[in-house]
This record gives structure tokens, sequence and C-alpha cells, in this order.
């Protein structure tokens, strides 16, 4: 998976791809970075700029998947399985395959 493919936004499934992969890295940023920052070195002021970063994408995140399910007519269970893997760290990575076949589908209806 190169960085180019992923952060293309020219398609619904490619743009929610995109925000996928950037949610999970904000959240691995928060976990990784932010909070050892803020309880070992006290510096709070990293967990609010990345988290507020972090909830952002997250909302983002949340509205593009409810839009996947209704005009695509995606099922709720495909829907719960991004949530869950919204909740842990380096989930939303394992989304990828899928949602890289939703954006090929997605274009070979286009072309």
């Amino acid at each position: 998976m190169s960085l180019a493919n992923v952060l293309r936004f020219d398609t619904p499934p490619a743009r929610l791809r995109a925000l996928t992969f950037l949610e999970g890295c904000s959240f691995l940023l928060l976990l990784g970075v932010a909070m050892p920052l803020k309880y070992m070195a006290d510096m709070p002021l990293a967990v609010r700029l990345v988290g507020g970063v972090h909830g952002a994408l997250f909302l983002a995140f949340v509205v593009l998947t409810l839009r996947a399910m209704r005009k695509r007519g995606k099922p709720f269970a495909w829907g719960a399985r991004f949530a869950v893997a919204s909740l842990i760290p380096f989930g939303t990575f394992a989304l990828d395959r899928g949602l890289r076949e939703d954006d090929e589908a997605w274009r070979r209806q286009r072309a």
C-alpha cells in the first residue's frame, strides 16, 4: 500500500479509504505520542492538539461511513465493523483491503 494510492480522493470509496488511513494515523499519534507526552513529560497541550485533530477526523470518518451505508446500500454489519475497527489501534488499517476492492469496483462501474 503506497501513500500515493491511499491519498486519492477522486471516488467516494477512495475518499473513505483515505480518511480511514488518516484517522488511523491520528489515533496512533494520540496513543503513541501525545498521551506519553502528557503523562511522562507533563505536556497536556499535546493531547489537546492531537486529540482535536483526531476528533475532527473521527467525526468525518463516521459521516462518510454512514453516507456509504446509505448511498451504496451497505449493511449494518459493514458499518459496525468500521465502528469496532475505529476503537482498536491499527484497526482501521485492517479495513484497507475491502475499501480498495470497493474503490476498484466503483471505478470499473464508472468506466
